[in-house]
């Protein structure tokens, strides 16, 4: 497939992140090669989205600082970004609402028509934003027709979203695509078609199979709109799993199963373990949490009981 045929794909994270592990980062990097190794895909950029304080899960540490652990988390990578969107709102958001959050914000930047997963769109996807004047807006320093780049077309739109997304208490820009990305061949922003997908552990997967737990109408749009890439974890089957959901067989093509070779851990996605590790001091913490994470946690003294 050639680089205007491929669907480019900026995923979502979404969840306490009370810590954000070392796991989580994996997450993100582990579903990035899968899907470049498809042939199908390319993907621009990568959003962690912290849960709302209202969650109401035990032990949920206030959204302030884990946005900040989140950004200590990412700050080395050059295209995965934290949102404070859903943390900033005055009440818990569903993760369909999130998602449709941000699809509706690159609808706004960008004039941009989202498709399914499996069915291209045909109409432009990324289009120069209503009200501009139809000047080309972008520097090409080459001799190439004086189109843009894909780097710099999405790391426009990065900046665009950045101008948006990060309208609360000064917090570190984002952009998609770094400005030196290498995305190939030069093409018109009027043929890149772009994606958000859900990007969750197996996990979250067997999750939608408890009856109750979620609104099928939700299941229904996480799925059937937008679809999930699932990191499998702990050695369970997300084939499975599938088959005990009929919203998740409707739209089974529709979910990205990462397969590779890897040999990580997936269980140094557990936060869980991490809060213990910190309550016994115990020194595999550091298996889990990245440095600047734990310097932070013991500085403003997160997790840690008395006789911690």
């Amino acid at each position: 497939m050639t680089e205007t045929t491929k669907t480019h794909v900026i995923l979502l994270a979404c969840g306490s992140f009370n810590p954000i592990t070392k796991g989580h980062i994996q997450m993100f990097e582990r579903a990035r090669d899968y899907l470049h190794k498809t042939g199908r895909f390319i993907v621009i950029g990568g959003i962690v989205s912290p849960v709302h304080d209202s969650y109401g899960k035990t032990g949920l540490v206030s959204s302030r600082h884990r946005l900040t652990m989140c950004q200590l988390a990412v700050q080395s990578s050059d295209w995965i970004r934290v949102d404070p969107w859903e943390c900033y709102q005055d009440t818990w958001q569903t993760t369909c609402s999130v998602l449709e959050h941000h699809r509706d914000l690159m609808k706004r930047v960008t004039g941009c028509i989202l498709s399914n997963v499996n069915t291209p769109s045909i109409t432009p996807v990324i289009g120069q934003p209503q009200n501009e004047s139809s000047q080309n807006i972008y520097q090409n320093n080459s001799n190439v027709s004086n189109k843009p780049t894909a780097a710099k077309i999405l790391g426009k739109v990065g900046e665009s979203l950045s101008r948006i997304c990060c309208v609360r208490p000064p917090m570190e820009r984002f952009t998609f695509v770094d400005e030196n990305a290498n995305l190939g061949t030069v093409m018109r922003y009027e043929e890149i078609e772009l994606r958000i997908l859900l990007l969750c552990g197996s996990d979250l997967l067997e999750s939608f199979c408890i009856p109750g737990l979620w609104n099928e109408a939700d299941m229904e749009v996480i799925v059937g709109e937008f679809g999930i890439v699932v990191v499998p974890r702990d050695g369970a089957d997300p084939e499975r799993i599938m088959n005990h959901s009929s919203i998740l067989r409707k739209y089974k093509n529709n979910i990205l199963v990462v397969k590779d070779d890897s040999n990580h851990p997936m269980s140094v996605v557990s936060s869980t373990k991490s809060r213990l590790a910190l309550q016994h001091g115990d020194g595999h913490v550091v298996d889990y949490l990245c440095q600047p994470v734990i310097d932070y946690i013991l500085k403003s003294q997160l997790y840690i009981n008395a006789s911690g």
